[in-house]
């Protein structure tokens, strides 16, 4: 099948696919937006019309994941990898939390909260090879930890607790590579954020959900910049802020509320993953996965081939069929097929047809 627009499958771990209806509205939008004489990128951001884009951004949120009122959306700059400071700064430093790493990105976690308090390592797959998440009900907790970090999905290994943590206490959450992927409840965290740039629109902003209680248990004399209250406090715009991303996850989350919601997408999401490890595991052991059956990630699939040269020949012939971003991360080897929300269904079957074809040809 023809995409539209002569456009490529986009396998990409991150920035990943844009549904494109939204890239058609962003389209039309671009240099008048609704009538205000200008693009969304050339807008004050104390401007009224702006502000009205910004409030409905967050509502959008609000409406497709469930937030209720006593937690507050920011959005906010640096990605994740600025959250693992910040978040550290407002609520561990002089203090003791608990860490759970379950791949690369929980380890940077870890090692940056690190410079400002006591970040307990609770449990760590590294021996493993990082292939599974631990059972977090089951692990020992530190008396008087601050909070218990986790990631939900890593993006690297493709391993995912699949579930909301049901553990007592402070919970705090990088869920950047699954927001939005399935239905979750978020009550169950204080805290939870995700760059935008897997399932919410493009790159530039990062979406925080923080319950208003946290904000009391925040350090005190931080820099403006990262200091949670503060952020709050201005309505996450201290400095101007990526006005033109959150216009577009704003529009990523209206989109998916109208497909039907966060049920929709996870039936959506089982069924393209579905296709992809059936291709693995239906293989003969020419593709092997990453994650343990019960961790495998719907967003991110790692596998590897029987050698190197494969995988080389593989990417090769891969992209010359137009399925792009398709190598694994330097530091697990292999493939990988990132399947976010937007990715279609047809890419996977694509991309499954393409794997039983080279095996067949080259096992």
């Amino acid at each position: 099948m023809a995409l539209p627009y002569d456009r490529q499958y986009n396998f990409s771990a991150g920035p990943g696919c844009i549904p494109v209806p939204v890239l058609e509205q962003a389209r039309d939008e671009m240099l008048n937006h609704g009538g205000d004489g200008m693009s969304v990128m050339e807008m004050s951001h104390r401007g009224k019309a702006y502000l009205k884009i910004a409030e409905e951004a967050e509502e959008s949120v609000r409406t497709l994941m469930g937030v209720p009122p006593e937690y507050k959306v920011l959005f906010l700059q640096g990605g994740a990898s600025l959250q693992f400071t910040m978040l550290a700064m407002n609520f561990l430093r002089g203090k003791t939390a608990d860490y759970v790493v379950t791949g690369s990105w929980g380890e940077k976690a870890i090692a940056t909260a690190k410079y400002e308090g006591a970040a307990n390592l609770l449990w760590s797959g590294k021996a493993g090879g990082y292939t599974e998440a631990p059972d977090l009900g089951g692990l020992s907790r530190t008396a008087g930890a601050s909070y218990l970090h986790v990631t939900t999905n890593e993006t690297i290994q493709g391993v995912d607790y699949l579930e909301d943590p049901k553990v007592s206490g402070t919970v705090i959450c990088d869920m950047s590579s699954c927001i939005a992927s399935r239905p979750f409840d978020v009550t169950r965290y204080e805290m939870l954020y995700a760059g935008a740039q897997k399932n919410l629109g493009p790159s530039g902003a990062c979406l925080v959900l923080l319950h208003e209680d946290m904000l009391e248990r925040a350090a005190e004399g931080l820099p403006p910049m990262l200091d949670y209250k503060v952020q709050v406090e201005n309505g996450w715009m201290y400095n101007t802020p990526p006005c033109y991303s959150v216009y577009v996850i704003g529009l990523v989350c209206k989109h998916w509320t109208a497909f039907g919601g966060l049920g929709a997408v996870e039936k959506m999401n089982r069924e393209k993953a579905k296709v992809l490890y059936d291709a693995i595991d239906g293989s003969g052991g020419f593709y092997t996965p990453h994650a343990v059956t019960k961790n495998r990630s719907l967003m991110n699939i790692p596998f590897r081939l029987p050698s190197d040269d494969l995988t080389d020949k593989f990417l090769s012939s891969a992209k010359a069929e137009r399925m792009h971003e398709l190598k694994g991360h330097r530091s697990v080897g292999g493939c990988r097929a990132s399947v976010y929300n937007a990715f279609p269904l047809e890419g996977c079957h694509a991309l499954a047809q393409f794997m039983a074809d080279f095996a067949a040809k080259n096992g």
